[in-house]
């Protein structure tokens, strides 16, 4: 997703959150549309990239229903490992009504 408006849409989208992730969505046609974001108080840019890196791969790995989807990490973020990361964002897809 680009743009600003893309994002600002997205607060009307229902969310659901973990303690390392929240996550928005909004139905679409085709296709999922992913933004993900990873301010600085995650860490510095070594930091932030690793964490996005790892919710892209497990985001690639879940098989998704065509939704705009975002993702925004929380500080707690960047100390957890791999899979910790990936059982909480698929907690906060749960929730979030977005997978069953």
């Amino acid at each position: 997703m680009k743009g600003d408006r893309a994002f600002q849409r997205l607060k009307k989208g229902r969310s659901g959150r973990g303690r390392l992730v929240l996550v928005r969505w909004l139905p679409r046609q085709e296709g999922v549309a992913v933004g993900i974001v990873v301010s600085k108080k995650v860490g510095k840019a070594v930091v932030r990239n690793k964490v996005r890196r790892r919710i892209r791969e497990i985001l690639r790995r879940l098989h998704l229903p065509p939704a705009d989807l975002l993702v925004i990490a929380q500080p707690e973020a960047k100390d957890a490992g791999f899979a910790e990361l990936a059982r909480d964002l698929f907690l906060a897809l749960k929730k979030s009504g977005l997978v069953q």
